[in-house]
């Protein structure tokens, strides 16, 4: 890493993303590098942000929502930023737990059914 930067292969490297998703990432205006002829430099501003988006997209945020999120911090500050957070945390921890409510239901009827087809072939 050379004068707090790294260069588009470093990103990739320290991000595990492939050349395409970073691409994409810039396409979208999530990244905005430093660019110097044709290379392309990540500053601890881009890295942070990076960090913001991999998270997001962990915790099942869309493309769409992260990149509106990250404006808001631009435009409003902080706490703009992180009362919207709350909000969408909100909305996505209602989501999940209704996903982890349909996978425990199937999860218990595919057991069930798995036993009954057992039980009958060993019949």
């Amino acid at each position: 890493m050379s004068d707090d930067r790294l260069s588009f292969k470093e990103m990739c490297t320290t991000f595990d993303v492939t050349p395409r998703t970073l691409r994409y990432y810039e396409y979208i205006e999530l990244l905005d590098p430093e660019k110097e002829g044709r290379s392309r430099f990540y500053t601890s501003r881009e890295l942070a942000r990076m960090k913001l988006i991999l998270r997001g997209r962990r915790y099942g945020f869309s493309l769409e929502e992260i990149r509106q999120w990250l404006m808001i911090y631009e435009e409003k500050g902080t706490q703009a930023q992180n009362d919207a957070f709350v909000e969408l945390a909100d909305r996505q921890l209602h989501a999940l737990e209704a996903q982890r409510k349909e996978l425990d239901e199937a999860i218990e009827e595919l057991r069930g059914l798995r036993g009954e087809t057992d039980n009958s072939t060993a019949q």
